[in-house]
């Protein structure tokens, strides 16, 4: 970022904020004891390997290529209206994530696995995903670049893809009508959409 605006510096602290939120939510919540694993689709690896790259790309983009036009469309109303926009799309996704998180719920199924359908889980079968996908945009808007943005989110799309398909038949195959049920009613990710 070359000459950020203060809202800019704001908006890229808020966003890391809601980072340090992001990444406490799996280091520090409480571990559920070991139980046997019952079933786990290794496809959902290359997923998680797609994932990182749609990271990578957003936090490690090539220098001196501009988001936005130049940085003063970012002060004064617009820059509040944007900075106000990211930040709570990162606070929302913190939520995403820390009701998905504290359910216990991941891409394998573990005996005696319930089908949760309360919190984050109302409103999206997937939300760890969807706090995923808004951190990776969120992230790509606070570091104020388009291109990054765009292939981060297209290669977390592929990721999506995968692991949300992989999940779906996992949940499927154990919880039967009562997923089915539930992902009628209930999108995968993003609510309202998919």
């Amino acid at each position: 970022m070359a000459n950020p605006t203060p809202t800019a510096l704001v908006t890229l602290g808020g966003v890391i904020v809601c980072w340090s939120f992001f990444a406490g939510i799996f280091l520090l919540r409480k571990r559920p004891p070991q139980e046997k694993e019952a079933k786990r689709d290794v496809r959902a690896t290359f997923g998680i390997v797609l994932q990182m790259c749609g990271y990578f790309l957003v936090w490690f983009q090539p220098p001196h290529t501009a988001f936005l036009p130049p940085a003063a469309v970012l002060s004064g109303a617009p820059g509040i209206v944007f900075a106000v926009f990211t930040i709570s799309l990162a606070a929302l996704s913190v939520w995403f994530m820390a009701g998905g998180a504290n359910a216990g719920k991941a891409v394998r199924l573990v005996e005696g696995h319930k089908l949760i359908t309360e919190g984050p889980y109302a409103y999206v079968w997937n939300p760890i995903y969807t706090g995923m996908l808004g951190m990776l945009i969120a992230t790509g808007l606070a570091m104020e670049h388009w291109i990054a943005t765009i292939a981060g989110v297209i290669i977390f799309f592929a990721d999506l893809l995968i692991r949300v398909r992989v999940e779906e038949k996992l949940l499927r195959a154990v919880f039967g009508a009562e997923f089915d049920d539930y992902a009628k009613r209930v999108p995968a990710v993003l609510p309202g959409v998919y």
